[in-house]
């Protein structure tokens, strides 16, 4: 199965018209036709199978038949992730967090942050592509960059860890991992947390942890950390 995306399809849609991009795409590249059947989702949890109306490069028009609402996952799973120096880094942190499963990722700016800008709208894309290439519904939602400091005075549901590699007092993720819970797990940069952030995650009750014996890359450790929690919730 092929899976389009479109965010202006609602459970109310009964025809949809793709922009000149995508219809291009559909009828030139994947040479699909009138009467072909195309699935489409609006990243909001609606799978909607479709036919061709119109198969025309500059309006490919469909005609909705059935629209299903897929179920969520039994846990809310939030990354807060230092962007990385190179951006690449990044972008492969939030392709494999997506087919692993993830519901919100923010980057945060930490005292050791080489990288204070991100590119947004391109991280946008390679969310919305992530979850079309591994057949999900709901998009993962990419929040604005803000600070450390500032992200850290929010309030939080569920548990709450903070993931450093200081030698103090750290619990193993994996055995304080609890299913079916809203999560949220910061992750720092390359330079690590500064000892000041650590004190204030922890006076907002996030639980240092440790994600294994060696020393992890910012997206690595990311990575670690959403694959266990998809881990304990199977």
């Amino acid at each position: 199965m092929q899976l389009f995306y479109n965010p202006d399809i609602t459970n109310e849609t009964e025809q949809f018209s793709f922009n000149k991009e995508e219809s291009k795409h559909i009828v030139k590249v994947l040479r699909k036709n009138t009467g072909d059947k195309l699935h489409i989702t609006n990243g909001k949890g609606w799978l909607f199978t479709s036919e061709i109306i119109i198969a025309n490069i500059k309006n490919c028009v469909v005609s909705i038949e059935t629209k299903t609402l897929q179920p969520k996952r039994n846990y809310n799973l939030h990354l807060a992730v230092a962007p990385t120096k190179m951006n690449d880094r990044y972008e492969w942190l939030l392709e494999k967090a997506t087919e692993i499963g993830i519901d919100s990722i923010t980057p945060i700016i930490c005292d050791h942050s080489e990288r204070k800008i991100i590119k947004q709208e391109r991280f946008e894309k390679i969310l919305q592509s992530a979850m079309k290439q591994s057949l999900q519904c709901y998009l993962p939602k990419l929040n604005q960059v803000i600070s450390f400091k500032d992200f850290i005075k929010q309030e939080f549901n569920g548990q709450l860890f903070i993931a450093h590699c200081e030698e103090t007092d750290r619990k193993s993720l994996k055995q304080v991992l609890q299913p079916k819970q809203d999560i949220t797990i910061l992750i720092g940069p390359e330079g690590d947390f500064s000892v000041k952030e650590i004190e204030m995650a922890i006076q907002n009750k996030f639980i240092p942890v440790t994600l294994g014996e060696t020393r992890l890359r910012t997206e690595t450790a990311a990575i670690v950390a959403c694959h266990s929690v998809a881990f304990i919730n199977e």
